[in-house]
């Protein structure tokens, strides 16, 4: 049985791309690549599933951009909070009896 012949992510875009642009109809790309309908048919709905994908990812880094901001004031207040413990901390050490006053 022979090898299955692998295609690049850009090669098939380009397929995709030829086929829903109406530069080259379907039976035109498969003859010129030598593709099966059904593999062309195949990429096609990959390429529509995952399509909207593309422009959701910038929402998505808005609200990465959003949570390292909370984050980052978050580890700024508990910094804040340490060092005002640290502090009582070593008051309330030299008041307690113990420290000989």
């Amino acid at each position: 049985m022979g090898k299955r012949r692998a295609f690049t992510a850009e090669f098939k875009l380009q397929v995709v791309l030829d086929v829903i642009s109406g530069r080259k109809s379907n039976a035109e790309v498969c003859r010129e690549y030598g593709l099966a309908p059904a593999v062309v048919a195949a990429w096609k709905e990959q390429f529509n599933e995952r399509a909207p994908g593309i422009f959701a990812r910038g929402r998505g880094e808005a609200g990465d951009q959003q949570r390292i901001a909370d984050l980052e004031r978050l580890v700024g207040r508990l910094t804040l909070e340490l060092e005002l413990a640290k502090k009582v901390s070593s008051i309330w050490a030299s008041l307690s009896p113990r420290s000989g006053r």
